[in-house]
């Protein structure tokens, strides 16, 4: 026992050893590694230092060359210098608090700025003493330092040379009244082609092509013409001499202007976003289409335009009225229509695709309601009113089936034309086009036909009816053959269905005419055994 106790505190002794042991050695360690971590700042410290040191050196050798080659005028060294300058001072944003380092910043920045002034400079001499072919090649590396300058220094230079270029422009159209009204538009729009000509012939090798200058160029003359427009079409509109815009010039300026920007359209249309004559950073870029960049003046005045449109109709309307339904040396044709419905079909069709390439909007929207109104009217007065002509026999069967083959026509076209209008009006106007009623209008026109047909029929068999009520059905008491009077009005009705049926030449129309003789035929039966009577019994038999 005794042993045991003995050897047990030997183990306990050892064990104790072992730990203080073990904790001396993690003191060590620890002592160790913070030496560790402090070399490794040290060394950290000091490779940033020498790389600060380094990238100073750097950037103050290449100011100081930099310098020297803006003073000769080294544009295409001082681009790619330039932008390393820029590069080594983004390094030194956290360190401007030093003065040394502030100084150096203010001068890169005074250097940046008498760069721009001395490439703009360049660009007004030669611009202005007409050495732009002699000295292209050194404004062609000034716009390299006009692109590492960024985005305002190009901004500068682009504004300046399209003023430039648009300053005559400016002066004959705006100073000059002569030069700068409506009758001279196309001038405009010459001038500007020229111009542009001499751009891509003499100047678009100077700038880089991301600039877009030729395009920046459209948009800057299509902002200024429509402003020249507004206050043209202003001006013409208050005038008190009566003396205002002539609806016609105001159509023909505005297809010109519609047709000069398609081709700019054309020409400028390509799959990447658009310069902006604001912005030339591509993160900028908005989307410029040219479809409109004009014309856009002129929709407040196509009022006017929808107005003559308005009295063309009103005028149009009593001439089909009053005239023929068909030439006289003209056959007629079982399916033909009057002309002066194909005239109006053709006057509508043109003049709705003149209104939809100027507005889709409101200016549309007013040519519908114009075009209703007097799609009723003819209806009512002009194919009403030929059913009505002819006194008391009324129209022939010809002039009658003319009237409805023109109901027919029109009542097909009349949905078309709504279907037209919805396809190029603004979504939001869309649901107030409605042309129902104009083509349940001519429905009805063409149901009048029908009924003027039939009673074409009834007219003829008014005299075998005149037979029937002039017999003597009272003292009647044998029953013999089929009475004359029945032979007669199957004769009359089977000739003039006959002839009527040869005519039309839709079946929903014959089946309709079939139908209303039908009924009107015993109707008239009706009446007539009524006028009739006293019937005996065998006059009754015999009436059948």
């Amino acid at each position: 026992m005794q042993t045991a106790q003995v050897e047990l505190a030997s183990l306990f002794q050892r064990i104790e050893g072992v730990r203080t042991r073990a904790q001396q050695t993690e003191r060590d360690i620890t002592t160790m590694t913070a030496e560790i971590k402090r070399l490794d700042g040290s060394k950290r410290n000091l490779t940033l230092s020498m790389t600060a040191l380094k990238r100073l050196q750097m950037l103050t050798t290449a100011y100081e060359q930099l310098r020297g080659l803006a003073r000769t005028r080294q544009y295409r060294e001082c681009a790619g210098l330039l932008l390393a300058v820029l590069q080594l001072m983004k390094h030194f944003n956290s360190y401007r608090s030093i003065e040394q380092i502030a100084v150096l910043s203010r001068n890169v920045a005074e250097l940046q700025r008498e760069l721009l002034e001395q490439v703009c400079e360049d660009f007004e001499m030669a611009f202005a003493k007409g050495e732009v072919s002699t000295r292209r090649g050194m404004l062609v590396e000034a716009c390299l330092v006009a692109d590492a300058l960024g985005d305002s220094a190009k901004s500068r230079i682009v504004t300046w040379y399209i003023n430039t270029e648009l300053r005559e422009y400016r002066q004959v159209f705006r100073g000059n009244d002569e030069a700068g009204n409506l009758d001279n538009i196309g001038r405009r729009y010459a001038w500007f082609k020229r111009m542009l000509k001499t751009h891509d012939d003499e100047h678009s090798v100077i700038f880089p092509p991301h600039w877009r200058v030729n395009e920046m160029l459209a948009i800057a003359f299509c902002d200024g013409t429509r402003q020249d427009f507004k206050t043209i079409l202003e001006k013409s509109m208050r005038r008190t001499d009566g003396n205002k815009i002539d609806v016609n010039l105001l159509l023909s300026c505005l297809q010109e202007t519609m047709d000069f920007e398609q081709g700019l359209e054309k020409r400028f249309e390509a799959g990447l976003p658009r310069a902006s004559i604001d912005t030339l950073s591509s993160a900028d870029d908005r989307t410029q289409n040219f479809n409109g960049s004009i014309s856009v003046a002129f929709e407040p005045y196509l009022s006017l335009w929808v107005e003559s449109q308005d009295k063309t109709l009103a005028v149009m309307i009593p001439q089909y009225k009053n005239g023929i339904l068909i030439p006289e040396d003209e056959e007629f044709s079982t399916s033909a229509v009057i002309p002066s419905a194909i005239e109006l079909f053709q006057f509508y069709k043109i003049t709705l695709s003149q209104c939809a390439k100027l507005s889709t909007g409101e200016r549309l929207y007013d040519l519908a309601k114009i075009l209703a109104k007097y799609l009723e009217e003819y209806a009512q007065q002009v194919l009403l009113g030929y059913l009505q002509r002819g006194g008391l026999q009324g129209p022939s069967l010809k002039d009658v089936v003319l009237v409805l083959n023109t109901a027919d026509f029109w009542h097909t076209n009349t949905n078309q034309l709504e279907e037209n209008i919805k396809k190029r009006i603004d979504p939001e106007l869309k649901p107030k086009i409605d042309l129902s009623s104009q083509a349940d209008t001519f429905l009805g026109v063409a149901s009048a036909s029908v009924q003027a047909l039939v009673q074409k029929v009834e007219a003829d068999c008014e005299g075998p009816w005149r037979e029937m009520r002039n017999t003597n059905w009272r003292d009647m008491e044998s029953v013999g053959d089929t009475s004359s009077y029945v032979s007669e009005l199957l004769k009359h009705v089977n000739a003039q269905a006959q002839e009527i049926l040869s005519l039309i030449v839709k079946q929903q129309y014959a089946r309709a005419f079939c139908d209303k003789l039908v009924d009107r035929l015993a109707v008239a039966y009706i009446s007539n055994i009524v006028l009739c009577r006293p019937i005996s019994e065998g006059g009754a038999e015999q009436v059948h």
